[in-house]
């Protein structure tokens, strides 16, 4: 059992290979638990992640140029898309490798750096190499329990990037600090705020019941240097000229559907739970911890958070908890993080969408913290546990010899078996929401077509043709329906609503009309997309009140669209779910 605690609780200071078996560890898991998303990525030919739709399709054009000419969606996210995401894409791409195999390969070594990162931070704040092992373990739990990372999307590289910026803050370095400040203003601007107010509550102490500034001279160099760079990033984006004009403000929010509680883009809500705890863009809770508690309370909630929560018990009881001694000054930055994030959290409210999403001010951070607290907490747990059973062993109460024991195999099973409790109650884990394509030939067929053409549909498969035929559609669903900038938002939804009244109109007429408008060459159907079933149950539809009670009470009537009456005349592809209409026969027919 001495040999056991000495292995465990050894200091990073007194062995060099005890330090390097737990960081190996570490990321051997990160690998393990990266390992079925490369499965999934690669399983065949035709695979995308759910949110690289979007945000990854339009960079084909690092590639060829040629793709998707005067596509509004394309250009829109290529707009949005920040500096430093854009440029490893197109780097890369010039190196000949294509944008969608980039982001399939990604996220595993974003993964890896993470949680290097996060391992020898923890380290810092406690000096015992286990402490790091379990700071990152449940780091990877928590960030494979949702689709960020897996993404290869700009938040994937908030983990690496973010935990790098507190690794170096701790170590005073201040190009570490600048250069990590810098990358995550390039990547992902919400988080640089929050790192910035980082600097600034580090000027503040708390002794004798009293507020103090800091007389640290390193503490205000980082400060100002940190400021100056992002005041240099921001305005590099406020600058810089957008074709979509502002962002909406709250009172035009208000008015959409997409914004409300049912809606694609849900932010407001009546409920107050559901809006400051655990809206998945207006809450501060990461909102797979909210899923998981209103799903299967209390076993599966991640078990770091009830870990990272009882540290501050363990400190109010440090006395019995003799590793808590080692616990260096730097623990200072867990508060930090958790009153910078919040502060941010709080202004993004009150400038709502000028700063884009509250949540995302608390969510990545929140993961971080609790992993990292939760590390150093089942640490000292563990460390007390020994001590105690060794004190009792001195007065021949041998029954308690393997105690400790027990203690580490029930909590390697608990954390380890975690994610297989989570699969068996059909959560996923890792979360990776890839999506596989199911139409090799209708794919193909479109890549044979002019890099021009104009595809329009209503059917969900539409969504995958940008990734996996790079060719443009007319208007996609949710997720590249943004209402973020009422410029785009209004010509998508514009779009949409005119697809919509043409796809179920009975006049002829309209059908040509929209077709010559929009200058549609294809017209993919859903085979059942004509029927009141599918109207009614449709999703996407769901979304365009009130053209689709329009619609639903004309197919109850009877009245059948005319494209039902040219499906067979001008079909050009067909199988047990799709048909495709050339526009072309529709216009002659």
């Amino acid at each position: 059992m001495t040999k056991i605690h000495q292995f465990l609780i050894y200091t990073s200071g007194k062995s060099r290979s005890n330090l390097i078996f737990w960081l190996s560890l570490s990321l051997t898991f990160a690998v393990i638990y990266s390992i079925p998303g490369l499965q999934q990525a690669f399983g065949s030919e035709y695979v995308v992640q759910d949110d690289a739709r979007q945000h990854v399709f339009w960079m084909q054009r690092f590639i060829d140029p040629g793709l998707f000419p005067n596509d509004l969606t394309a250009d829109y996210f290529q707009s949005v898309a920040p500096l430093g995401y854009k440029a490893v894409y197109q780097v890369i791409a010039a190196l000949g490798i294509e944008p969608f195999l980039l982001h399939k390969i990604l996220p595993i070594a974003l993964a890896l750096i993470a949680n290097t990162y996060c391992f020898f931070l923890c380290i810092k704040i406690l000096p015992v190499p286990f402490t790091g092992f379990m700071a990152s373990l449940l780091l990877n739990q928590s960030i494979w329990l949702q689709d960020d990372i897996i993404s290869a999307t700009p938040v994937a590289f908030v983990y690496p990037l973010f935990i790098a910026f507190l690794y170096y803050l701790l170590r005073h370095s201040l190009f570490g600090v600048g250069s990590s400040i810098a990358l995550l203003g390039l990547f992902y601007p919400q988080c640089m705020l929050v790192a910035v107010g980082i600097l600034t509550v580090r000027l503040l102490g708390y002794k004798d019941k009293q507020f103090y500034l800091s007389s640290e001279r390193k503490d205000y160099l980082l400060l100002f240097s940190g400021l100056g760079i992002a005041t240099a990033i921001l305005l590099s984006y406020a600058f810089k000229s957008s074709e979509f004009g502002k962002v909406i403000s709250a009172t035009e929010a208000k008015t959409l559907p997409a914004f409300l509680p049912k809606g694609w883009s849900s932010f407001f809500s009546d409920n107050f739970s559901n809006f400051w705890l655990c809206g998945k863009r207006s809450g501060m809770i990461p909102s797979e911890w909210c899923v998981l508690t209103r799903k299967f309370f209390p076993l599966p909630i991640p078990p770091q958070i009830f870990a990272g929560l009882s540290l501050p018990i363990l400190w109010r009881f440090s006395s019995r908890f003799p590793l808590i001694k080692l616990v260096t000054k730097e623990i200072i930055l867990l508060p930090q993080i958790a009153i910078a994030s919040l502060t941010m959290f709080f202004i993004a409210h009150i400038f709502v969408f000028k700063l884009h999403l509250p949540n995302r001010y608390t969510e990545h951070t929140s993961r971080i913290l609790i992993s990292i607290m939760a590390g150093i907490a089942i640490t000292v747990i563990i460390d007390a546990v020994f001590d105690w059973v060794k004190v009792k062993s001195e007065h021949k109460k041998y029954k308690l010899k393997f105690l400790p024991l027990v203690l580490c195999i029930f909590l390697a099973v608990a954390i380890l078996g975690y994610p297989h409790i989570l699969q068996f109650r059909n959560y996923p884990f890792p979360n990776t929401r890839y999506i596989a394509g199911g139409f090799p030939s209708l794919y193909k067929f479109f890549e044979q077509q002019p890099k021009d053409i104009i595809i329009a549909s209503l059917a969900e498969e539409a969504n995958n043709l940008p990734s996996f035929a790079k060719r443009s559609i007319l208007a996609g669903g949710e997720g590249y329906a943004l209402p973020y900038h009422p410029t785009y938002y209004n010509e998508i939804r514009q779009r949409t609503v005119n697809m919509i009244e043409a796809q179920y109109s009975a006049n002829i007429s309209e059908v040509k009309e929209f077709i010559n408008n929009y200058g549609v060459d294809f017209w993919l159907l859903d085979k059942k997309a004509l029927t009141v079933e599918y109207v009614a149950k449709d999703r996407w539809l769901k979304q365009y009140q009130p053209i689709r009670d329009e619609v639903l009470a004309h197919l109850k009537e009877g009245t059948l669209p005319t494209l039902s009456n040219v499906m067979n005349s001008c079909n050009i592809f067909d199988n047990d779910n799709l048909i495709l209409l050339q526009a072309e026969c529709i216009i002659k027919y």
